[in-house]
């Protein structure tokens, strides 16, 4: 199994989870999060102040799929939906996963761990 994580522009948001769907991809988990690149943030003027924004608002995927083969495809489509060619389009993290556990796991006992499932 394989983890994907996607940190990418909040107005990407839709565009990203449609493509999600188009590919049948539809167990995720989403977050708003804040966050700077290379960058470092940007400036802007407020109320004729100039501000320094250092870190700036995004939306996080984690997907769990089954193999390598839905990790490529899972990548290609966040890749296609949340690319605008401009620095902040976000990042791709790919993990292989050792193990699952449901909360719901009843066979665990107190003294075993993950390695003896």
């Amino acid at each position: 199994m394989y983890k994907v994580e996607a940190i990418v522009r909040e107005d990407k948001y839709e565009d990203v989870q449609d493509a999600l769907k188009v590919i049948h991809v539809n167990g995720m988990t989403i977050s708003q999060v804040m966050g700077c690149g290379t960058n470092q943030g940007y400036s802007r003027t407020v109320r004729g102040r100039k501000m320094d924004i250092l870190v700036t608002p995004k939306i996080k995927f984690e997907i769990v799929v089954s193999s390598l083969d839905w990790a490529d495809r899972t990548v290609a489509a966040i890749r296609n939906a949340a690319y605008t060619g401009q620095h902040g389009d976000g990042k791709i993290f790919v993990y292989e996963l050792n193990n699952v556990v449901p909360v719901s796991y009843t066979h665990l006992r107190a003294h075993e761990t993950c390695a003896d499932l």
